[in-house]
């Protein structure tokens, strides 16, 4: 489910960057916009977010851009990463320019001079120029929401929840001192609510393509108690239609402790509804200290194998662990000038 993520406060007369949002709204389903709106809204927390594998340029990324609204208070935040899966490297660049701008329609999605631009068009391509990326993406399917429409719970907050869940890639990636072409098939999400992400909200979420040309997203959510609270997937039909997975479970594998300290899950056995998948990561080096959210996640590219309606199938994707928020010896406070 992909995702992050972060919200601001004031304190001592200044913005810092805490897990402090409004009060948690009740479900509305009012509130649940088309699934091709993917426009800005009237929230505390929202992100953008792209991500995927793409094996034939040897490679994983994602891209990441966050808005956050305490009254009335704007803060932004976009992150870049980038799996060298040839070198077995990993690069992460943060962006902290609070010169941001939002348009829809066209999706426009601007921090500074990271943008994500949607041409003009149903199903238009988009553009995605940001640090070390200048990509064209490409809808291979049209937008859905996620059954039952958002991620969380009424104590710890909810996400609405919208993806385009293929999109074909075309352009370059700057790997190091290395300009390599990318092409491939990508995920784009888009959620907003008022969640306390890192604190309140920790979870477990993989966006998957799976062979059979049908997508699978699902997630865990968790409280600041670590106790699981929520357990959702969704999948997404060849056709591009979006339906719920029943009785699903994600059951926790092989534990890997980073650098930092932190234990992260990173192979699992999932079922559900006619479904049964083993996933691991291609790496495990793959955790982000983000300065400018203040947490610590997991990020990278899995595969899986397993059954989907009694026939064999491959899984290819990304999966997102959120480790919790950063300590103050690792930068993990910090303040933002007041406009």
């Amino acid at each position: 489910m992909n995702r992050l993520h972060l919200a601001a406060a004031l304190a001592t007369g200044s913005l810092l960057l805490t897990a402090c949002v409004p009060a948690p709204m009740a479900f509305d389903p009012a509130r649940v916009p088309a699934a091709d709106d993917l426009g800005a809204k009237n929230s505390g927390t929202e992100w953008w977010y792209v991500s995927g594998v793409l094996p034939d340029s040897d490679l994983a990324f994602h891209w990441a851009q966050f808005k956050v609204n305490y009254r009335g208070l704007p803060y932004h935040a976009s992150h870049i990463a980038v799996a060298d899966l040839k070198n077995n490297k990993l690069y992460f660049v943060e962006n902290g320019d609070q010169k941001a701008t939002f348009g829809f329609p066209p999706l426009s999605v601007s921090q500074g001079d990271w943008k994500l631009v949607q041409g003009t068009g149903k199903d238009a391509p988009f553009k995605l120029t940001a640090g070390p990326l200048n990509l064209t993406l490409t809808p291979a399917k049209t937008a859905v929401v996620h059954p039952p429409g958002y991620s969380g719970t009424a104590e710890i907050g909810r996400m609405y929840y919208q993806s385009v869940t293929r999109l074909d890639v075309g352009g370059t990636v700057q790997v190091g001192e290395e300009t390599r072409q990318a092409s491939g098939q990508v995920w784009l999400d888009h959620q907003w609510g008022d969640q306390q992400p890192g604190r309140e909200a920790k979870w477990d979420w993989f966006g998957l393509h799976l062979s059979d040309g049908s997508d699978l997203m699902l997630y865990r959510v968790r409280n600041s108690a670590d106790e699981v609270v929520q357990v959702a997937a969704s999948l997404v039909s060849p056709e591009g239609v979006a339906r719920g997975v029943g009785d699903v479970t994600m059951t926790p594998g092989r534990v890997w402790k980073s650098p930092s300290g932190r234990d992260y899950t990173l192979s699992w056995k999932v079922g559900g509804e006619n479904l049964a998948l083993d996933l691991s990561p291609l790496r495990d080096e793959q955790e982000l200290l983000s300065k400018t959210t203040s947490v610590a996640y997991w990020e990278g590219p899995v595969r899986g194998t397993g059954t989907l309606d009694g026939q064999a199938i491959t899984a290819e994707g990304m999966g997102e662990f959120v480790g919790g928020v950063l300590t103050k010896e690792e930068g993990g406070q910090f303040s933002i000038p007041a406009k």
